[in-house]
């Protein structure tokens, strides 16, 4: 049986922080979410974007339980901000969708220098993830949700011009930025394996998914073809965001595990297991950017093995 949508289960009483929350998959997640009932923290870098996004949901769903919040998650000062709040007001987060993300900018840096897609994609949710451990993990069911890529393949690490200083290709990067998140959720998962945690740490990617991800990001003839390949070749947003619903909601999602779509190449399709680069699975590369991640945000995970 082909997993779709209408198996996702009743959500009341859970509330979900989705990044990225006011376009594309981030807006389909934020929109199935609320029709099951969860309480949906819309988590996005422009207030008058989310709030528009979130109107547009209301009118479809007037039930709909969304909170619209400032997020810039390239700025660790704002993820910082983002959480302090979260807890000030006293939100218990149940599940945690780690979705925005940047693709094939030009050479751009962080409010703190690091380069763009890093900074958003990863560093970001990185802190912000640290950032929220302590509430996911007293909720019932707790999960974090990273979107990846079909592109984290082939993906690497460049510890040696992590900022693209040197030589600058903007594929080459946002490789890097979803090899990295590969990498940190399945040492996430160890981690918290090896804590004796109840948060699952799940993957998901949407496989080729027509968003504006491809359109907004690169400049000149990327783009272009980012606007060719989403109108010929590409799913539609529909069928992409799926496999985040099920590592999101469905029982039988376990942690440590990657969802994608079960087409030619996991192109498109409906959610199946599939599996990670085998280097995005070394444990020693995984340290190794665990420790570098510790340092560039300066988070630090509250991990200790049960007594």
């Amino acid at each position: 049986m082909k997993w779709t949508a209408a198996q996702v289960p009743d959500l009341s009483g859970r509330t979900v922080v989705v990044t990225g929350a006011n376009s594309g998959l981030g807006l389909a997640t934020t929109r199935t979410l609320a029709q099951y009932g969860a309480r949906v923290v819309m988590a996005v870098r422009s207030l008058n974007r989310g709030h528009e996004a979130a109107a547009r949901i209301h009118d479809e769903h007037p039930r709909a339980r969304l909170e619209v919040r400032d997020l810039d998650l390239a700025d660790l000062e704002s993820v910082r901000g983002f959480a302090t709040a979260l807890h000030v007001d006293g939100v218990s987060v149940d599940v945690l969708i780690n979705n925005a993300g940047v693709m094939a900018p030009p050479h751009l840096l962080s409010p703190q220098g690091f380069e763009s897609q890093f900074a958003a994609g990863h560093l970001g949710h990185f802190a912000l993830t640290g950032l929220l451990l302590e509430t996911l993990s007293a909720s019932r069911d707790p999960r974090v949700v990273t979107v990846s890529s079909m592109m984290h393949r082939g993906g690497r690490i460049h510890f040696d011009d992590l900022n693209g200083t040197r030589h600058y290709a903007p594929r080459e990067y946002y490789q890097q930025a979803k090899f990295a998140q590969t990498v940190f959720a399945l040492e996430l998962h160890r981690r918290l394996g090896a804590a004796g945690s109840q948060v699952r740490s799940l993957l998901a990617h949407p496989g080729y998914t027509a968003t504006n991800l491809a359109t907004t990001g690169p400049r000149g003839l990327p783009r272009l073809a980012g606007r060719i390949g989403n109108r010929l070749l590409a799913q539609n947003v529909t069928m992409g965001v799926l496999p985040q619903l099920y590592a999101s909601t469905a029982p039988d999602a376990r942690s440590g595990q990657f969802y994608g779509p079960d087409g030619l190449r996991e192109m498109r399709g409906y959610p199946t297991l599939v599996k990670p680069d085998p280097a995005a699975e070394d444990p020693t590369a995984a340290q190794r950017l665990w420790e570098l991640s510790e340092n560039l945000t300066g988070i630090r995970y509250n991990l200790s093995a049960p007594a």
